[in-house]
């Protein structure tokens, strides 16, 4: 069975691992790489996990989890665009690819907020 999150934030991950490597040796930039790695490889962990939860209660506390990494992601990519350690072509392609997995984040939250709310008035 396909899932759009786990895919896409499988690819995402692949990228920041990517990117982290350009910027250790590259740009020999140590900091902020480790932060990105963790948060960035964190929000597809998470996503994952949460497909495993034991509990609707389970699951949405692991896919906010995954929502907070993406807004850190979402920060450091936007402070590596302004530092011009990356290429605004390369931070932008990111920031997209980081955005849309908010998107479905977001959306998959209030889905499961919703029907843990009807589970409990029935």
């Amino acid at each position: 069975m396909e899932n759009p999150l786990l895919d896409k934030s499988l690819h995402f991950a692949a990228r920041i691992v990517r990117l982290c490597q350009y910027l250790q040796k590259e740009k020999k930039e140590a900091v902020i790489s480790k932060q990105i790695l963790r948060s960035g490889t964190s929000i597809g962990a998470n996503a994952n996990e949460a497909a495993y939860g034991v509990s609707q209660a389970d699951f949405i506390a692991k896919l906010q989890i995954s929502l907070k990494e993406t807004a850190e992601t979402e920060y450091w990519l936007r402070l590596l665009i302004l530092t011009e350690y990356i290429e605004k072509n390369l931070g932008e392609s990111m920031l997209e690819d980081c955005l849309e997995i908010k998107r479905i984040l977001i959306s998959s939250l209030n889905t499961a907020k919703r029907n843990q709310k009807n589970d409990k008035g029935r």
